[in-house]
């Protein structure tokens, strides 16, 4: 365990940029595990365990969040620390890795953020709506999170578990908020890196299980929420 700290990725039909990734991830840290959340598109069919790569198979889709948190189950378990979260589909820049990891080991305590940096492949109307969740969630934590849905991120293993456990939420696309929301109000400080990102058209592999109806309705109840949450957090003390 280099350091235990890991490279964790969640996958569900991922489609053929699957090999490649979790290969340029080995290449720049090991170890690194696969979570294959119950895909049915044999994309990680060929894909077996090494020394460097850990291969965990859910019986059944639980999402995002939920596929993260048997990762981080079974890492805690084995006594690692940190865990860099990253997709499946190769729009994340695996050679970030090291940068990542060692800012971890200068801020152990603290979860380490990327910002996306985007090009001319990223849709429009993503782009603007992450804009409006990250203000909401600047306001909801009135913490220095530059970019709130991104999901190359580290996390210290421990407070993640934490809050993930006593949940019955955070497991499909409300994860990426939500735990950085939650994290802050535990007192988690958050470290700010812009990384670039590739959104990959349908000819060139690229898949995206996002969708705007169903996943933006998602989120709006989080925040709403969340909102609730914090208003009450907000209000407790002067009761005293």
């Amino acid at each position: 365990m280099d350091g235990a700290r890991l490279v964790l990725i969640p996958s569900y039909n991922t489609g053929p940029r699957l090999a490649a990734t979790v290969r340029e991830a080995a290449r720049h840290w090991q170890p690194v595990w696969l979570v294959v959340d119950g895909s049915t598109d044999g994309s990680a069919d060929g894909i077996t365990a090494t020394p460097a790569l850990r291969v965990l198979r859910l019986a059944r889709n639980c999402g995002k969040g939920g596929a993260v948190l048997e990762g981080l189950r079974a890492a805690a378990d084995l006594g690692f620390s940190h865990a860099l979260v990253m997709d499946a589909d190769g729009q994340h820049p695996a050679e970030a890795i090291g940068e990542f990891m060692t800012l971890a080991t200068r801020h152990p305590s603290a979860m380490i953020l990327g910002v996306p940096v985007f090009d001319a492949s990223a849709p429009r109307v993503r782009v603007l709506g992450r804009r409006i969740s990250n203000l909401i969630v600047r306001w909801l934590t009135a913490a220095d999170i530059s970019d709130a849905l991104f999901g190359f991120r580290i996390y210290p293993i421990a407070p993640l578990l934490s809050v993930m456990e006593a949940s019955p939420h955070m497991r499909r696309y409300d994860f990426d908020a939500e735990a950085v929301i939650r994290l802050s109000w535990r007192g988690v400080a958050a470290i700010n890196r812009p990384v670039p990102v590739r959104y990959f058209r349908t000819d060139e592999g690229g898949i995206s299980h996002f969708r705007y109806g169903r996943d933006n309705l998602l989120l709006a109840r989080m925040y709403c929420r969340l909102t609730l949450e914090a208003i009450g957090r907000r209000l407790r003390p002067s009761r005293r």
